[in-house]
C-alpha cells in the first residue's frame, strides 16, 4: 500500500514570496545553478546554445500568480539541451507552477526519454510545455518524447513537436497508480513514432494528494496531427496511433470524460493496429481520420469497458473497418451520429446507437469528397460542391455538454447539414491536412498562457481552460433539447456562452440511463490558442553548431549533475525506459507476454471480417498482473536557502523522500 503524505501543513509553513519577477538570463555555464534558485514569478531565459547537461527541475514550486518560466529564444539560434545517457533530458520532480518554452531537445540516439515527471516524484502539476521540438531519438520504441510517472494534474502541452521517437506522448504509468488529470493537449506535431503517437493510460482509484483535482473534470486532446506513415512496429509491438484507457471504476474521477477533436490521424503501418482506440467516458467528434494500412476507430473491452461513448462528425478514409464499438457496460450509452466513413469493410460501422452516418467505399470517395487517396500535400477530404454528404438537419442534442460540439474540424460553426469532420461543400477554407501543426482560424493568444489555476478543487481550470467538467454524461442530454446553432468562435465569447449555458436534460426515456453521469453544467471552452507556432522542423546542424559551447563552469555543472542525477527517477536502468520499468521493459509498456500482442486488435481489423461479440465483459486485472491484453481476438536537490520557495520546496522534497523509500520496500 504505498504511502500518500498529506502536506496539509504545508500552507502554515510558506514563506512570503518575492513582490516581484526576476529575469535571470542564463547560459550553458550557469544555467544548473540558476535552476537552483529559481523562485515564484522567476523567468530563466536560456540563451542560443548547446546545453551539455540536461534540464533537471527538482522541487521548484510557482504560484497561479507567479509561475517559474523556463524560456530559450522564441526567434532565432535556439537553446538546445542536448540529451545524456545517464538521466531523462527534461527531469521533472516535486514542481508545480512550472512553464517550459521555446526550447529544442536533441537526444543524440541516447536510451532516455525527452521529459519526463519521473516515478520517484510525489506530484508534478500545472506544468506548461509548449513551443518544443523533440528529435534524435534513435530507434528504440521504448525511448518517450513526453513521459509522466507521478500524480500530475492540470498540464498544458501545445505546439509540441515530436519526430520519429519511440514513443511519443505516455501519459501515466501501465498499472494505473500515477493518474493524468485534466490535461489539455493541442496543436501538436507527432511524426513517425515506432510505437504509440500518445497514450494515456487506465486509471486506478486516484491517491488523496492536496490540490488534486475533485469532482468531474474533462481532458482534453485537440487539433493534434498525429502521423505514422514509416518506422511503425508489426506484429507483437504493433500500438494504436492514439489510444485512451478508462477512468477510475469508482470515487474521485469515475465520471471524468475524454474530449477528443479537431484532430488529424494520419496512417498506422503497422499494418494490423487502429487509428483510435478508447474506453471509458469519452467524445471523438469532428476528427480526420486517414488509415490505408487498416482501421479507423475501435471501442471495445480494454481494461475495462466503453461506458458513454460519443462518436460523430468524423471523417474516416479506411481500407479496414472504420468504426467498431462492441461490449459497453450496462447502463451507459455508445452513439455513432453524423459520420462521413469511406471503407472497403462491409460493413463500414458496427455497434454503438447509430444515426445519420454516410458510408461509401474508397473507390468512390471521389464521388463525394475533393481529392482522397492522395499523399499529404494533395489530399483534400473536404466535401464537393452538391456532395450527397449534404442532407436533413443531424440532431446533435445529444453532445451539447461537449466543449466545441458545434464547432467542425476547422473550428467552423456547424449548418448540422453535413455529415463528417467539415462544415461545408466546394473549396476548403481552412487549415490544409499536412505534416505540420495544425492551427485554427479565431482569434488567438499571446504567450500563449502562463499557467492560470481557477482554484484547486472548484472546477478551476489551467491557462487553456481544462475545468471542472461538471457536465452531463454525453448521451444525457435529451433528444429535443436545443443545442446553440451558432456558438460564437471567439474563444473568450465561447467560454462565457458555456459557462453560462443552462445545463441539458436527462437522459431520453428511450435511452439507456448513463452510468454515474457527471453534474449538469457545461465545461468551460480554452483560452484563446497561441499565435503561429516556431518552425515544426527541427533547425539545421549549421544552426546547432553555431550554438555556444564555450562552457566555463562545465566541470561545475557536471558536479550538479552528479550530486541531483543520483536521486533522479531515471537514475537506475529499468527507469530509463517508460511506464512499467521492469524486466518486462525490455518491450514497450504494455508489451508482457500477452502484452507483446495487439492491443484489443481484432481480427477484422486487418481485413473486413464480422464482427467481435457484443456481450463481451472483462473484469479490471488485479495491481500486480501487468498489462493484460483482453481482446475479442485473444491475440495480439536540493532547494537553494535564498529562495522564497526553500521551505515548500523542503517539504515536498520530504514526502517525496518518504514515498520514494516506501516504493523500494514493495
Amino acid at each position: 500500500m504505498r504511502l500518500r503524505a498529506s502536506l496539509g501543513i504545508c500552507a502554515a509553513l510558506l514563506p512570503s514570496l518575492a513582490a516581484s519577477a526576476l529575469d535571470r538570463p542564463a547560459n550553458p555555464g550557469n544555467y544548473r545553478a540558476l535552476l537552483l534558485t529559481l523562485s515564484p514569478g522567476d523567468r530563466m531565459i536560456l540563451a542560443p546554445g548547446v546545453y551539455p547537461s540536461g534540464l533537471p527541475i527538482t522541487n521548484r514550486v510557482g504560484t497561479a500568480a507567479l509561475p517559474i518560466e523556463i524560456t530559450g529564444p522564441e526567434t532565432g539560434p535556439p537553446a538546445i539541451i542536448y540529451g545524456r545517457s545517464c538521466c531523462n533530458t527534461i527531469s521533472i520532480v516535486d514542481s508545480a507552477y512550472v512553464a517550459i518554452r521555446h526550447l529544442e531537445v536533441d537526444m543524440r540516439g541516447e536510451a532516455v526519454d525527452g521529459l519526463k515527471a519521473e516515478a520517484s516524484a510525489t506530484f508534478a502539476h500545472h506544468i506548461t510545455v509548449e513551443h518544443v521540438q523533440m528529435y534524435g531519438f534513435g530507434g528504440d520504441q521504448q525511448v518517450v518524447g513526453i513521459n509522466t510517472k507521478c500524480p500530475t494534474w492540470d498540464w498544458i502541452i501545445r505546439f509540441v513537436t515530436i519526430e520519429d521517437g519511440g514513443t511519443g506522448m505516455y501519459l501515466g504509468d501501465s498499472n494505473g497508480d500515477e493518474p493524468f488529470v485534466r490535461g489539455l493537449i493541442e496543436n501538436n506535431l507527432i511524426v513517425n513514432p515506432i510505437g504509440y503517437a500518445m497514450q494515456i493510460k487506465q486509471q486506478n482509484p486516484r491517491p488523496n494528494l492536496v490540490g488534486m483535482p475533485t469532482g468531474d473534470n474533462v481532458t482534453i486532446v485537440r487539433d493534434n496531427v498525429l502521423i505514422k506513415a514509416a518506422r511503425a512496429s508489426t506484429g507483437g509491438l504493433a500500438r494504436p496511433s492514439l489510444l485512451v484507457g478508462h477512468w477510475p471504476l469508482s470515487g474521485v474521477g469515475q465520471n471524468d470524460r475524454y474530449e477528443i477533436y479537431g484532430n488529424f490521424l494520419y496512417e498506422n503501418a503497422s499494418m494490423i493496429e487502429g487509428l483510435f482506440q478508447g474506453e471509458g467516458n469519452l467524445a471523438f467528434h469532428d476528427n480526420v481520420l486517414v488509415n490505408t494500412f487498416g482501421v479507423g476507430v475501435i471501442s471495445v473491452p480494454h481494461y475495462d469497458l466503453p461506458r458513454n461513448v460519443s462518436v460523430y462528425n468524423n471523417t474516416i478514409y479506411s481500407v479496414g473497418r472504420a468504426i467498431q464499438i462492441s461490449g459497453g457496460a450496462v447502463g451507459t450509452v455508445q452513439r455513432v451520429v453524423g459520420n462521413a466513413v469511406f471503407s472497403n469493410a462491409v460493413p463500414a460501422i458496427t455497434g454503438g446507437v447509430q444515426a445519420d452516418n454516410f458510408t461509401a467505399s474508397t473507390a468512390n470517395a471521389s464521388m463525394y469528397v475533393a481529392s482522397p487517396g492522395t499523399p499529404l500535400g494533395q489530399l483534400d477530404l473536404y466535401p464537393i460542391a452538391g456532395s450527397a454528404l449534404e442532407g436533413s438537419p443531424l440532431d446533435l442534442s445529444f453532445f451539447a455538454a461537449h466543449l466545441d460540439h458545434d464547432l467542425d474540424f476547422d473550428g467552423t460553426v456547424k449548418s448540422r447539414l453535413f455529415r463528417g469532420a467539415y462544415s461545408g461543400s466546394g473549396s476548403n477554407p481552412g487549415w490544409t491536412l499536412a505534416q505540420e501543426i495544425k492551427t485554427r482560424g479565431g482569434a488567438v493568444g499571446g504567450d500563449g498562457g502562463v499557467i492560470d489555476d481557477g482554484g484547486e478543487d472548484d472546477g478551476g481550470a489551467l491557462d487553456g481552460g481544462v475545468a471542472g467538467v461538471d457536465a452531463a454524461a454525453p448521451d444525457a442530454a435529451a433528444p429535443d433539447a436545443a443545442a446553440p446553432d451558432a456558438a460564437p468562435r471567439d474563444a473568450a465569447l465561447r467560454d462565457a456562452a458555456l459557462r453560462d449555458a443552462a445545463p441539458p436534460d436527462a437522459a431520453p426515456p428511450d435511452a439507456a440511463p448513463p452510468d454515474a453521469a457527471p453534474p449538469d453544467a457545461a465545461p468551460r471552452d480554452a483560452a484563446p490558442r497561441d499565435a503561429a507556432p516556431r518552425d515544426a522542423a527541427p533547425r539545421d546542424a549549421s544552426a546547432r553548431d553555431a550554438a555556444a559551447r564555450d562552457a566555463a563552469a562545465d566541470d561545475a555543472a557536471a558536479d550538479d549533475a552528479a550530486a541531483d542525477d543520483a536521486t533522479a527517477d531515471d537514475a537506475s536502468p529499468d527507469d530509463a525506459l517508460p511506464d512499467d520499468a521492469s524486466p518486462d521493459d525490455a518491450l514497450p509498456d504494455d508489451a508482457l507476454p500477452d502484452d507483446a500482442l495487439r492491443d484489443d486488435a481484432l481480427p477484422e481489423d486487418a481485413s473486413s471480417g464480422a464482427g467481435a461479440s457484443a456481450d463481451a465483459s472483462v473484469a479490471a486485472p488485479p495491481a500486480d498482473a501487468g498489462e493484460i491484453i483482453l481482446s475479442a481476438s485473444g491475440c495480439g536537490c536540493t532547494s537553494s536557502p535564498e529562495s522564497p520557495s526553500a521551505s515548500l520546496a523542503s517539504i515536498f522534497a520530504v514526502v517525496g523522500l518518504t514515498r520514494r523509500l516506501t516504493r523500494r520496500r514493495r
